[in-house]
């Protein structure tokens, strides 16, 4: 099966601020997430991709320009709303340092299952609305392009640590024990089996992911293969 590149977005201006975005708009790339956006394309030079899907959140977008710049046989990224960020609610648009004092705040970090955003949505519903994305978008990528067609999916960081957790086989409440860093990159290859997660959380070199690298198959012999906390936002 393919293997999926998940792009957290660079650092934002609500990163910087402290400031838990969502889907707020205008929510831009700063200085360092323009920089760090700029060597993504480097980073990714040589891995052949088939497909790039994004949120459709601005600092998605202004992540993957430079990427598609240099790369125009990839055409526009497909937007899908499943990728995009937690909805939060009334705790959108606050600064961090203030939802730290609400109640809810223990439970998102201790018991993810159980947090729901007054007037947003839960993490269960996050984690079940990403996973199914991605889990589709996988297949239908392994039937346009094969079983060795690498595939980007620009996102956000609570977006990524639910994909990861369920890729792991971690339960919900384990998620804010993963991190990942503005403009890393998190590499999952989805088998009949199992996921495997090759990277996560990676602001390095990639290109040992390309395939026929023998670095991007991530299972042992015998194994079949086919072909951050919240507000990080």
């Amino acid at each position: 099966m393919p293997t999926l590149l998940l792009v957290r977005h660079g650092r934002s201006t609500a990163n910087t601020a402290g400031i838990l975005a969502g889907w707020t708009p205008g929510v831009d790339l700063d200085d360092t997430g323009r920089a760090q956006a700029a060597t993504l394309a480097g980073r990714l030079a040589g891995i052949p991709l088939a497909r790039v899907v994004s949120s459709p959140l601005d600092r998605c977008r202004q992540t993957l320009e430079p990427l598609l710049a240099a790369r125009p046989e990839l055409g526009a990224p497909t937007e899908d709303d499943r990728l995009g960020e937690c909805h939060y609610g009334e705790w959108t648009g606050r600064p961090l340092a203030e939802l730290a004092g609400e109640p809810l705040w223990r439970t998102v970090q201790d018991h993810a299952a159980a947090a729901a955003f007054p007037g947003g949505e839960s993490l269960r519903e996050l984690s079940h609305r990403t996973v199914s994305a991605v889990r589709e978008w996988n297949e239908k990528i392994a039937a346009d392009h094969g079983g060795d067609a690498v595939w980007i999916a620009c996102s956000h960081g609570d977006v990524i640590k639910a994909v990861v957790a369920d890729a792991l086989g971690l339960h919900l409440d384990h998620f804010q024990r993963i991190s990942v860093e503005p403009c890393s990159v998190t590499a999952i290859r989805y088998t009949p089996q199992r996921p495997f997660v090759l990277r996560m959380g990676d602001t390095g070199d990639l290109s040992s992911l390309a395939p026929g690298t023998g670095g991007g198959q991530g299972a042992p012999a015998g194994d079949a293969v086919v072909g951050g906390a919240t507000g990080t936002a």
